[in-house]
């Protein structure tokens, strides 16, 4: 099969197409046939040498696919070959094979194409996990997600408003801002022309957002605090600002909030089956409706994917970018 490989840690120009023999599947195990692979952050920083791939997972970046499952092990149990899927995956996803546990796969929605579908599981089961079980978002509350046109916040706007959230969203233009509205977004924050913690506070009549989802991390951290309401949530996802701040930890008990973070990569199979149950029960139908979707920038050819990796890396992009397989 071809796949694309690391050749040393660096910019796109070190990932490299190659051959590799196509995996074989465990007893528990799809083998998919992949139509198409989204492309993430977390991607980049395995390039970079930053983010290294789990024990067990393959060395071929890659968190996403869709495609059809070619065979299954054994003990797969409800999936069989044919049946056109989109899965997580803790690498791999950057390859014509990938196999995947099957609690790990979800059919795909029959509305949605092929690459469309490879660009659900990683930003949907993140916002899910943190926006709704771990953030606990709830219908009538004020959330602000930051990075709204990033693949994680185009999902966070429609599926926050899909449940009923009043959302709030920050982005570096006035394209961007214009896009965010057009998911639904209440009030749009360019963040170059605009202090968001003024904004949010204004908004809000003073209040602050319920729960902030945040990618920035750096001086964003201390600011989310300032825009928290009492009793507010901030869920922290990535650190594109720096992991490292100084941060004024008053604000955090005069205003009982809760800071919380997680990563999805490292967890177990189980863990993200459970998600993924939750997702077929209550997002599935949304997508399947076509009432949620998700975002699409770009598509590349596997060929060049350091070409959408730069597309990532530039910071203009609005939504996913994926590669094609055919």
């Amino acid at each position: 099969m071809r796949s694309i490989e690391i050749r040393q840690p660096g910019g796109p120009e070190v990932l490299t197409l190659a051959t590799r023999d196509k995996p074989v599947p465990g007893e528990t195990e799809l083998l998919i046939k992949v139509a198409a692979a989204g492309v993430n952050r977390p991607d980049c920083l395995q390039r970079q040498g930053a983010y290294p791939p789990p024990p067990g997972a393959s060395d071929i970046p890659g968190l996403e696919i869709a495609g059809e499952v070619e065979s299954a092990g054994a003990g797969v149990k409800d999936f069989k070959p044919g049946d056109q899927v989109c899965a997580l995956v803790p690498g791999g996803g950057y390859a014509e094979y990938c196999t995947v546990d099957e609690t790990n796969a979800l059919l795909a929605p029959a509305a949605l194409t092929m690459t469309e579908a490879a660009a659900i599981p990683e930003t949907f089961f993140t916002v899910w996990h943190n926006v709704f079980q771990r953030g606990g978002l709830k219908s009538g509350e004020t959330f602000l997600v930051h990075g709204g046109t990033s693949g994680i916040g185009t999902t966070a706007i429609q599926l926050a408003k899909a449940f009923g959230a009043r959302v709030l969203a920050t982005a570096g233009s006035e394209a961007k801002c214009a896009a965010m509205r057009d998911l639904g977004a209440d009030l749009a924050i360019n963040y170059r022309d605009a202090d968001f913690v003024e904004a949010v506070k204004d908004a809000t009549g003073g209040k602050g957002a319920d729960l902030i989802l945040d990618m920035v991390g750096g001086d964003y951290i201390n600011r989310n605090y300032q825009a928290a309401a009492v009793e507010g949530r901030i869920v922290q996802i990535a650190f594109l600002k720096g992991r490292k701040a100084e941060v004024d930890f008053s604000l955090l008990m005069m205003k009982r909030l809760t800071h919380t973070g997680s990563t999805l990569r490292a967890r177990d199979i189980a863990f993200k089956a459970g998600i993924a149950q939750e997702l077929r029960q209550h997002v599935w139908p949304l997508l399947s409706d076509r009432k949620v979707l998700p975002v699409m920038d770009s598509i590349f050819p596997l060929e060049q994917a350091s070409a959408a990796h730069r597309r990532m890396e530039d910071g203009d992009h609005i939504g996913k970018i994926v590669l094609d397989m055919s």
